[in-house]
């Protein structure tokens, strides 16, 4: 699966290392995913979340 948040479509991006000399090498950011029982309807459904995603599910949860 990849390493995408199945709520805001948040995915990797790339950059560089950059040392204390200047030296450029390539390097990976990856989401910060967690896999999150959530209620859709009725039923629940297991999602792959980014944290921020969890915390806005969470809170409109929490004010229902």
């Amino acid at each position: 699966m990849a390493m995408r948040c199945m709520n805001c479509d948040k995915g990797v991006q790339y950059g560089h290392k950059v040392s204390h000399a200047k030296n450029r090498t390539n390097r990976v950011f990856k989401p910060n995913l967690h896999s999150v029982r959530v209620k859709v309807g009725t039923t629940f459904r297991r999602m792959k979340l980014c944290t921020k995603c969890q915390r806005i599910v969470k809170s409109a949860t929490a004010t229902v």
